[in-house]
C-alpha cells in the first residue's frame, strides 16, 4: 500500500472540532477513492459507501427530501445490511459526487445534523460544461481538499527511502552542504525514474512491483486515453473536439524554443476566443497547470502576473513523457534529458512545484531575459533556473546585478550537480527541488 500525504490531511480534518463534510477533489485516477476508503477502514467502526458513477441507482436517494433522517432511511433501503448508522462511529463516503449534484447540496444538512462524518470525492468538480450542477453549493458547510498524483517525496517513500535519509537531504539544503556521494547517486537515479514513471498510483505500484517500463508506459497511455474520453463524454458538444486538440498540442507547445502557449499551435488559425475555454476545461480537470509570465520578478507574484501570457505544463511528468515519442523513456533513464529543448526538465520542475500546491510563474522579456520559474521562498522573491546542462544562468546573474531595478532575494539553479553557491546563486541537485516548500 502506497503511503500518501493525504493521510495526514484526513487525520487533521477528523480531529478538527465540529468539522464540516469534506470534499476530496483531483484529477481522475490520482488515488482519491483508495485513500479515503483506507482512512475510513482504520478510523471508523462503520463505512457507508456510495459510488454514483458505478451505481446510478444511488442518485435516487437524493431525489426528494435532503433531510438527514430521510437520506439515512433511503440508504438503508437500498444498501440493506451494508449500511449501519451509529452517531460518531459512521462515515458516509459519496464517491464521484460530481455525478450527483444533489448529494453535494445535502452536505449542508449533514453538517447541521452533525451525527455522521461525510467525505465526498470528485473529479471534474466545477468543470465548465459538465452539465450537472447542485441546487446550491454548500458554501461554509464543506471543506475542500485538493489531491494530486504522488509527488516526488511520496515516490521516494514507495521506493524505500527512509525519513532519516530525507532528513539528511533537508539538512544539506538548510546548511548548503553537499549531499553525501552515495545518497547523491541514488537520488539522481530515483529522479530519472520519477521523471518517466510520475505519480499516478497504479503506475507507481506497477513500477515498484515489476520495474517493467513497458507496463508503466501502457498504463500511462491508458490514463491519457481515459482523459481524452472524459473530454468527449463530459464537455459541451461544441467544445469536445477543441478540448482534445488543445490537450494533444501540449508536447508541441513545450517542444518549441519559446514555450509560451500559442493557440495557433493547437490548430492553424486558432485564437484565444476559440480555444481559451477548452484550455480552462483541461486545467479545471486537474490535468495541466498554467505558468504565468510576470511584468516584474517581484512580490506579490500573483499581482504581477500577465493574464494572457503563459506556459502550460502537465501536472504529472510521467504522463507528459508518455505523450512523447517511443524511446523517450529509455533516453531519460540513461540520463539524457536534453530532448524537446529543455521541455522535460521544465515539466519536471513544474511537477515538483505544482504538487506542492504552488502557483507557477516565470519571467520573460523581449530583451532576452528569461527565468524558468519565479517562486516565493523564505519570504522573498527567488529566481529558479532549470538547467539540463551546466548552464551559467546568465539571466539570473543579470537580474542579481541590478538590485535597484529588480527586487529579488536570490536565485537557485536546479540541475545535475551537488549543493554549492557561487556569485549569489545557490546551486542544487534537481532532486532537492521538492524541498523548496517554505514560503
Amino acid at each position: 500500500m502506497l503511503r500518501r500525504k493525504i493521510e495526514i490531511a484526513l487525520e487533521e480534518w477528523k480531529n478538527t472540532p465540529n468539522h464540516s463534510p469534506l470534499i476530496v477533489k483531483g484529477c481522475r485516477q490520482c488515488g482519491k477513492t483508495f485513500s479515503v476508503r483506507a482512512f475510513a477502514e482504520t478510523h471508523y467502526a462503520h463505512t457507508v459507501y456510495l459510488n454514483f458513477l458505478k451505481n446510478p441507482d444511488y442518485l435516487s436517494i437524493f431525489d426528494g427530501s435532503l433531510e438527514t433522517d430521510h437520506l439515512i432511511m433511503m440508504m438503508s433501503a437500498l444498501l440493506g445490511s451494508e449500511a449501519t448508522f451509529v452517531a460518531g462511529e459512521t462515515v458516509i463516503i459519496l464517491d464521484e459526487i460530481q455525478d450527483c449534484p444533489e448529494a453535494r447540496t445535502a452536505l449542508k444538512f449533514f453538517k447541521e445534523d452533525g451525527r455522521f462524518d461525510v467525505i465526498g470525492t470528485g473529479s471534474l468538480l466545477g468543470v465548465k460544461g459538465y452539465g450537472k450542477q447542485p441546487r446550491s453549493v454548500p458554501v461554509g458547510s464543506e471543506t475542500v481538499l485538493d489531491m494530486f498524483p504522488l509527488d516526488f517525496e511520496e515516490f521516494l517513500w514507495a521506493n524505500g527511502i527512509s525519513e532519516q535519509l530525507i532528513q539528511t537531504l533537508k539538512t544539506c539544503l538548510e546548511e548548503e552542504k553537499p549531499v553525501p556521494e552515495a545518497l547523491h547517486k541514488r537520488m539522481r537515479q530515483l529522479l530519472l525514474q520519477y521523471t518517466v514513471v510520475g505519480g499516478m498510483p497504479e503506475v507507481v505500484q506497477t513500477f515498484v512491483d515489476t520495474k517493467q517500463m513497458d507496463s508503466v508506459l501502457a498504463l500511462q497511455r491508458d490514463i491519457v486515453r481515459s482523459y481524452e474520453d472524459d473530454m468527449v463524454k463530459y464537455a459541451e458538444k461544441q467544445d469536445k473536439p477543441l478540448i482534445k486538440e488543445c490537450f494533444q498540442s501540449i508536447p508541441k507547445q513545450l517542444g518549441k524554443e519559446n514555450k509560451k502557449f500559442q493557440y495557433s499551435i493547437v490548430k492553424k488559425g486558432g485564437t484565444a476566443s476559440k480555444f481559451a475555454g477548452s484550455l480552462q476545461w483541461i486545467e479545471d480537470a486537474g490535468i495541466v497547470a498554467r505558468c504565468h509570465n510576470l511584468h516584474l520578478p517581484e512580490l506579490p507574484l500573483d499581482g504581477n502576473a500577465v493574464e494572457d501570457v503563459f506556459k502550460v505544463y502537465m501536472v504529472d511528468t510521467g504522463l507528459f513523457i508518455s505523450m512523447l515519442e517511443d524511446g523517450t523513456q529509455y533516453d531519460v533513464l540513461r540520463g539524457n534529458l536534453f530532448g524537446y529543448k529543455g521541455a522535460i526538465f521544465e515539466n519536471l520542475a513544474a511537477d515538483l512545484f505544482a504538487k506542492s500546491k504552488r502557483k507557477l510563474y516565470y519571467y520573460h522579456k523581449d530583451s532576452g531575459l528569461e527565468i524558468d520559474f519565479v517562486i516565493r521562498y523564505k519570504g522573498g522573491c527567488v529566481l529558479v533556473e532549470v538547467k539540463s546542462t551546466t548552464g551559467n544562468a546568465k539571466s539570473a546573474r543579470t537580474i542579481l546585478r541590478h538590485p535597484e531595478k529588480y527586487h529579488v532575494a536570490g536565485a537557485i539553479k536546479l540541475g545535475d550537480y551537488n549543493v554549492g553557491r557561487a556569485e549569489g546563486i545557490l546551486t542544487l541537485p534537481f532532486y532537492l527541488g521538492f524541498l523548496l516548500t517554505e514560503y
